[in-house]
């Protein structure tokens, strides 16, 4: 799909991958942006900086509530949504099973529920027209899991089978679905140093944003901004118990204590 001339919402985009996809759609020419986050004024600032055409709106992705007012806003303001980018996320903490029930459960609002909410507010009339983009930010912990904190891997590996689903069912309904899957990118999420960050090329907004509209424009499931991701991928499916291996050596390396001796 081709962005020109089409509505765009971008969730999670006062910042981040978010942002940067909302200046990118702008620049390719869409319709209208609308800047969807939970920072308000941040919201504003970067639809400021697109200009005509672009607008915020305050969205809390964890309230189905709101996901259906930000749509409601965009239908009022042009009339349609063609492309929505499902992805705000949340980091949470460091840590596994011993993580409290309250962030676990924010993380499957966020994560999960978000993107079906959405899901639910737009197929029918996508399907109606014929023609829709349904875009989800998962991660590399989607595909490949992450050491450091388990509600993270695990709700990021529910964004890539929601997407997937989505595909599955409406991939010959004209539309299309993909999921972008990279590893650390210059985000406040990472900033502070913790998730993947520095496992591999630390990526700007705007190199992912290039990945995401050539993915768009190819119309391919997987939005790899690091290929690699692809690699260890195809290498988890030929030999899962090996890759758990790897993983459990990677976990004591990063969260276990060294031996004393």
């Amino acid at each position: 799909m081709e962005i020109r001339d089409k509505v765009c919402v971008v969730t999670g985009g006062a910042s981040g991958i978010g942002a940067g996809m909302a200046r990118r759609f702008a620049q390719e020419g869409a319709a209208g942006v609308v800047v969807a986050d939970v920072n308000l004024q941040r919201a504003e600032e970067v639809a400021r900086g697109i200009g005509e055409g672009a607008m915020a709106v305050a969205c809390d992705v964890s309230r189905e509530a709101d996901i259906q007012q930000l749509v409601q806003r965009t239908r009022e303001r042009f009339g349609r949504v063609d492309i929505y980018f499902s992805n705000a996320g949340i980091l949470g903490r460091l840590g596994g099973i011993e993580l409290e029930d309250a962030l676990w459960e924010k993380m499957w609002q966020v994560h999960g529920m978000a993107h079906v909410w959405a899901a639910r507010a737009l197929m029918p009339e996508m399907v109606a027209r014929g023609e829709g983009y349904f875009l989800v930010t998962a991660s590399a912990a989607g595909l490949l899991n992450i050491v450091e904190t388990a509600p993270y891997g695990v709700t990021k590996h529910a964004a890539v089978a929601i997407a997937e689903w989505l595909r599955i069912a409406y991939g010959r309904k004209g539309v299309r679905v993909s999921c972008l899957c990279p590893q650390s990118v210059q985000t406040d999420m990472t900033r502070d140093g913790t998730g993947s960050a520095g496992i591999n090329g630390v990526l700007t907004a705007e190199q992912v944003a290039e990945v995401v509209v050539q993915t768009m424009r190819d119309e391919r499931f997987l939005a790899l901004p690091h290929p690699e991701v692809a690699k260890y991928f195809q290498a988890k499916g030929q030999d899962y118990d090996r890759w758990l291996g790897g993983m459990q050596k990677l976990y004591a390396q990063h969260m276990e204590p060294p031996a004393k001796g």
